[in-house]
């Protein structure tokens, strides 16, 4: 039995369909904080329990008879981001899952400019010390995150953003399937796997002339000063350490922590990656 959680989110929804696309439905379980979320899956014959990772105790249900168990993260950072993950993996020590399964993240490290590379750090800390076996998948930064960032500039025509540095974008889909493939092979990779990335790093810039070359605009690249960009994040709405902790990702990327490209993520999916030219091509169409 495969425990996935976080199932009804981007990334696990999409691991469960490539594991549905791979092994019997009876197979695999999923813990989810609402249910009713995943009545789709339930009705294609996939075990759905309740599980949240405040609520420990409710994990025991939800991962009984795990042989594996991926912990996809949660959208939290800092302590209460590790505290969750660390219940997570006590859990799946209890249920006596063979193997634990992690979404991390390219550059993870205890000195990241990124407060979410930190948390993925101490969660790793944390797969070590179970004692269970564990793969750490250190996937590569989301290529919808780049949309989200490039979104108003690909509208008005200047992308206005921080100063960056050269990031592998990596779509949602690929990283599912990666994961599904992982999970389907338990021998494979112990520990960190290398970076599951795009076979491109591109900054903002290329991303603006990608851009203009799909849509025949002039679509420009301006650099805002961080503090600049921290005031208008927080004019939006954006609480003070919610806009520090997404100015650490253009630290980051400054600092070259996301410029890694490894061809791992093409052999574990039998082709290459999607391209950032393909998502802006879809986003642009869409729009």
């Amino acid at each position: 039995m495969i425990i996935v959680t976080g199932a009804t989110g981007k990334l696990g929804r999409q691991v469960v369909e490539g594991l549905l696309t791979r092994m019997p439905a009876d197979r695999i379980g999923i813990s989810v904080r609402d249910p009713q979320k995943a009545k789709a899956f339930a009705d294609r014959g996939v075990r759905v329990r309740q599980g949240s990772f405040t609520d420990p105790d409710s994990l025991a249900h939800a991962f009984e008879g795990a042989s594996q168990v991926l912990i996809v993260s949660v959208d939290k950072m800092g302590e209460e981001c590790v505290r969750q993950h660390r219940a997570a993996i006590d859990g799946a020590v209890a249920a006596g899952a063979r193997r634990i399964l992690y979404t991390s993240q390219m550059g993870a490290g205890p000195a990241s400019h990124f407060q979410a590379c930190r948390d993925h750090a101490a969660t790793e800390d944390a797969l070590r010390a179970s004692g269970v076996a564990f793969t750490s998948l250190r996937n590569g930064f989301y290529a919808a995150s780049a949309m989200q960032f490039a979104a108003q500039g690909l509208e008005s025509g200047e992308i206005a953003l921080p100063a960056d540095g050269p990031v592998t974008w990596t779509t949602h889909a690929d990283l599912a399937d990666a994961a599904a493939a992982i999970l389907s092979d338990e021998g494979c990779f112990d520990g960190p796997t290398p970076p599951l990335t795009a076979g491109q790093a591109l900054t903002f810039a290329d991303i603006a002339g990608i851009a203009a070359e799909i849509t025949g605009r002039t679509i420009t690249r301006t650099t805002a000063p961080d503090a600049e960009f921290r005031e208008q994040l927080m004019g939006h709405g954006a609480p003070a350490d919610a806009a520090d902790q997404l100015l650490g990702i253009f630290a980051a990327a400054r600092a070259g922590e996301f410029t890694a490209v490894d061809p791992t993520l093409a052999t574990l999916l039998g082709r290459e990656p999607v391209t950032m030219s393909t998502v802006l091509r879809e986003r642009l169409a869409d729009g």
